[in-house]
C-alpha cells in the first residue's frame, strides 16, 4: 500500500513539473530560453515558427552597426546625417529632423532605448549606404548565422510582407549582439534625453521596462505591430550565467512581461554555469619561429563553460590542445590553436587559443648571439 501510494505521489510531483514546464510562456505564440556562453537551449515553445519580429528587427540593425564599429569602417563618435527618408518614417520614433547630424552614438542609444525607427534608418544608411543595400546585408548577416525561419524586408520591423524571424533565430542573433559588449551599456539605460541641434531635447525611456523592474537584466529588445503582437527579447546575468529570452506574439504589453520573467525565473533557480577555464588560464606553451622570446605561453581567447543544472556536482573535466606552428611577431588575441574539452569521455566545447602575451620579432642581435650559442656551444 505504501508503495502505491509512493508511486502516485511521485507520479503527480511528475505531473505538476510537466504543466509548469508547459506554461512557462503561456501567452506567447512562442518563444524561447538559452544560456549565451553555451548557446544551450533551456526551454522551447514553437520556437522555429516563422512570425512578425516587430522591431525585435533592430537587434540586426544594432549587430550590422557594432560590426562595422569594431572594423573600424565607422566610429562611435562620428557624425551621421538624417535623411529625407529616415526623418519620414512612421511608427516608434524619437522625430529627427532631416539634415539634423549626430554622432552614431547616440543613434544607437535612441535605437536601443526609444526603439526609433528614424534612428534604425539613419544606422542603415550609414552603414549600408542605403536602406535597400542595408536589407541585404541583413539578410546576408542570416544566412552567416545559420538563421533558417528569417527574412528581412527593413531594418525597423514594420509589417511587411516576407518580414519574418522565428524565436529561436532571435535569440542566435541576440547572442551574436551581445559579444559586443558595449551595447549592453546602451540598452541597459532606462531613461536619458536626446539632445537635438536646434538646442531641444527629447526625453527617451527604454521600451523595455524590465531594465528597470527586474534586476540583473540589461537588454535587449521590444516589438510591437497590430500583426506581430507584443515581442521582448531580453537577456541578463545572474550568478555569471547569461541568459536570453524571447516571446513573440503576445496579446498584451504585461502579458510578454509576465512571460519572460516566468523564462528567466525558470532559468536561474534551474541552471548554474561552472567556468572550466578562465581567458587567463595558462593551458599550455608553444613555440614562436624568430621569437624575441622562443616560447610563450597559451592561454583561452575566452572564457570556457559548461552548463549544469543547479543539482548536479562538478563533473571532471580533459583537455586536449591543438596548437599551430607560429611566427613572430604574434600579439594576444591572435589565434594559434584551440583546446579541445571533454567531460565524461565526450567533447563538449572547443575553445581558440591566443598567447598570453605579445611576442616582437627577434632584433638582429639576439638572432646573431643564438647564432653563435649554436656553433660554439651547440645550444
Amino acid at each position: 500500500m505504501l508503495k502505491k501510494v509512493l508511486f502516485l505521489i511521485i507520479c503527480l510531483f511528475s505531473f505538476i513539473g510537466f504543466i509548469n514546464a508547459e506554461e512557462l510562456a503561456p501567452n506567447s505564440k512562442s518563444a524561447i530560453l538559452i544560456e549565451a556562453s553555451t548557446g544551450k537551449v533551456l526551454y522551447e515553445k514553437n520556437a522555429d515558427e516563422a512570425l512578425a519580429p516587430a522591431s525585435m528587427t533592430k537587434i540586426m540593425t544594432l549587430l550590422l552597426t557594432m560590426e562595422a564599429v569594431e572594423k573600424g569602417t565607422i566610429k562611435l563618435s562620428d557624425m551621421v546625417r538624417v535623411s529625407e527618408n529616415a526623418a519620414s518614417m512612421g511608427g516608434s520614433q524619437v522625430f529627427l529632423a532631416a539634415n539634423d547630424e549626430y554622432k552614431l552614438e547616440e543613434i544607437i542609444k535612441a535605437v536601443c532605448i526609444a526603439s526609433g525607427n528614424d534612428a534604425a534608418v539613419v544606422l542603415a544608411e550609414a552603414i549600408g549606404g542605403s536602406t535597400d543595400k542595408f536589407v541585404e546585408m541583413m539578410n546576408k548577416k542570416a544566412k552567416e548565422l545559420g538563421l533558417t525561419s528569417t527574412n528581412f524586408v527593413n531594418a525597423y520591423g514594420l509589417d511587411a510582407d516576407g518580414h519574418v524571424s522565428s524565436a529561436r533565430d532571435m535569440a542566435i542573433m541576440a547572442r551574436e549582439l551581445i559579444k559586443h559588449e558595449i551595447i549592453l551599456k546602451y540598452s541597459s539605460i532606462y531613461e536619458e534625453n536626446l539632445n537635438k541641434p536646434d538646442g531641444s531635447s527629447l526625453w527617451m525611456v527604454n521600451t523595455n521596462r524590465l531594465v528597470r523592474f527586474y534586476n540583473g537584466v540589461d537588454g535587449l529588445k521590444t516589438g510591437y505591430t497590430s500583426n506581430a503582437g507584443f515581442c521582448l527579447t531580453a537577456t541578463g546575468m545572474w550568478n555569471n550565467m547569461r541568459l536570453i529570452s524571447v516571446v513573440m506574439g503576445a496579446e498584451s504589453q504585461d502579458a510578454r512581461t509576465d512571460d519572460t520573467v516566468s523564462l528567466l525565473n525558470y532559468g536561474k533557480s534551474s541552471y548554474k554555469i561552472n567556468t572550466i577555464l578562465k581567458k587567463d588560464d595558462v593551458v599550455d606553451e608553444l613555440n614562436v619561429e624568430l621569437g624575441e622570446q622562443r616560447r610563450s605561453k597559451v592561454v583561452p581567447i575566452e572564457d570556457a563553460t559548461d552548463l549544469l543544472s543547479v543539482t548536479d556536482e562538478k563533473p571532471k573535466y580533459e583537455y586536449i590542445t591543438k596548437l599551430k606552428n607560429v611566427t613572430a611577431p604574434i600579439k594576444y588575441g591572435d589565434k594559434v590553436g584551440f583546446v579541445d574539452i571533454y567531460k565524461n569521455g565526450k567533447k563538449i566545447n572547443t575553445v581558440s587559443l591566443t598567447v598570453k602575451k605579445n611576442v616582437e620579432k627577434v632584433k638582429f642581435g639576439t638572432l646573431l648571439k643564438r647564432m653563435i650559442e649554436v656553433v660554439v656551444l651547440g645550444n
